[in-house]
């Protein structure tokens, strides 16, 4: 696999090909046994393993011809601790139940028909990511738990690895006797690739675009299939009045600092102006001291007037580095009101003691994924429990939060009778 010019024809032929592939492969992998499948990802979480030294120099090919900040190097990167948990992601994964084993609803009618409301795939996904290597195999090992194909294009930064990736999932797959173009890359780092994806309406089912807002954006207007995107990262957290002041620093120096490069970071601290005073030095310098830089309003300069004041524009900014946000509000009204302005629906926390703040906090935002004294950073399909993730979702259609087995799967319905007929 090397990348190939900008020539649209011949990357409208190559998507045309991969496509017509996974929906030949289609059928074997959807109705394969989920022991079966369960094979091919532990196969593909062992050869991951023993390819170490293979991936690792793949992903040093990328890391040489990398630019970008730190958090962009760091999503790119991979070592021996990462690769050990994309396997025991895959391993997890299959660990889970099968979704497509599923009767979701069942029910008879006066005529004596029963209905049965059964889940399958949803079909070939397409799924256009950037940097992070990882993502590759996560949705590899959804995409094959769940039944469905796949055609994975990462960014042209992470090629090298995501071919080395794709060697050890096909390694799995031919374990398992699945069809090779069951998971595809594509051939191409060109964007004339993404292109034929966005406009293969009847090949693909399913685009899922995870990256920065130029990609999501792009994907969204010119895409004529549909589309399970998510919106920006701008996740807020809201240290409320009756917040325990450890507790707080804690949560976010981690809410922030863990990995900056991640969608699930906070952008933002809201803090009430009743404890800003005597909160609000520590939290600067806990974080500070991790090397975060600061953006605040008006109100927080009075208490710190050394931090540079932010702009409007500021809290609107998924800054995806080590850099907060930080406002004042004067209760958590205020604190839902500005939510509502400058996020974007993906993740909000509330930090406090008071039980009916707390439920009155999630009760009123509009987030995919709202947290009550905990890390926003915990907005992930592996800490809920998923095994791994495709993307987080914040529309309003078919799915919010971390995409896992059970989204990736729609419906059918069986309806058995004993010779009726329609009067």
């Amino acid at each position: 696999m090397q990348p190939m010019d900008a020539q649209p024809d011949i990357n409208i032929s190559a998507l045309t090909h991969a496509a017509l592939a996974a929906r030949a492969a289609l059928p074997a992998l959807a109705r394969s046994t989920a022991a079966t499948r369960n094979l091919a990802l532990m196969a593909a979480a062992d050869a991951l393993t023993t390819s170490q030294a293979a991936i690792l120099h793949a992903n040093s090919q990328d890391l040489l011809g990398a630019t970008g900040t730190s958090a962009f190097q760091d999503r790119l990167r991979l070592d021996a601790g990462r690769l050990a948990a994309m396997a025991k992601g895959l391993r997890d994964v299959a660990a889970l139940p099968d979704p497509l084993a599923r009767t979701l609803a069942e029910w008879t009618r006066p005529n004596g028909l029963v209905i049965s409301r059964i889940a399958q795939p949803l079909g070939v996904i397409g799924m256009i990511y950037e940097s992070r290597p990882n993502v590759g195999a996560d949705a590899a090992a959804l995409a094959i738990k769940s039944g469905n194909a796949i055609i994975l294009r990462g960014g042209s930064e992470s090629f090298h690895s995501a071919a080395a990736i794709h060697a050890a999932i096909l390694s799995g797959l031919r374990a398992a006797g699945l069809p090779d173009d069951c998971v595809q890359v594509a051939p191409s780092t060109d964007r004339a690739f993404v292109a034929a994806m966005l406009s293969a309406s009847g090949l693909i089912d399913l685009i899922i675009p995870r990256g920065g807002k130029s990609l999501v954006e792009r994907v969204r207007r010119e895409a004529r299939v549909p589309v399970l995107a998510h919106a920006e990262g701008m996740n807020h957290t809201y240290v409320h009045t009756k917040a325990d002041p450890g507790m707080a620093r804690r949560i976010l120096a981690n809410a922030k600092m863990r990995r900056t490069g991640v969608c699930g970071a906070t952008e933002t601290l809201l803090i009430d102006a009743a404890i800003a005073p005597a909160l609000l030095p520590d939290l600067v310098a806990d974080l500070g001291s991790l090397g975060c830089t600061f953006k605040a309003d008006a109100a927080t300069r009075t208490i710190l007037p050394k931090l540079p004041a932010a702009t409007d524009a500021d809290f609107s900014t998924e800054w995806l580095d080590a850099i907060l946000n930080i406002k004042i509000v004067e209760n958590i009204d205020d604190a839902l009101e500005f939510i509502a302005a400058h996020g974007s629906e993906h993740t909000d926390a509330i930090i406090t003691e008071d039980a009916a703040a707390a439920e009155h906090f999630l009760s009123h935002i509009a987030s995919a994924v709202g947290l009550w004294n905990a890390s926003t950073q915990f907005c992930d399909g592996g800490e809920f429990g998923f095994g791994g993730e495709i993307g987080i979702a914040t529309g309003r259609i078919h799915a919010r939060g971390p995409v896992g087995l059970e989204q990736l799967t729609t419906f059918r319905y069986v309806v058995r009778g004993t010779g009726q007929v329609r009067p």
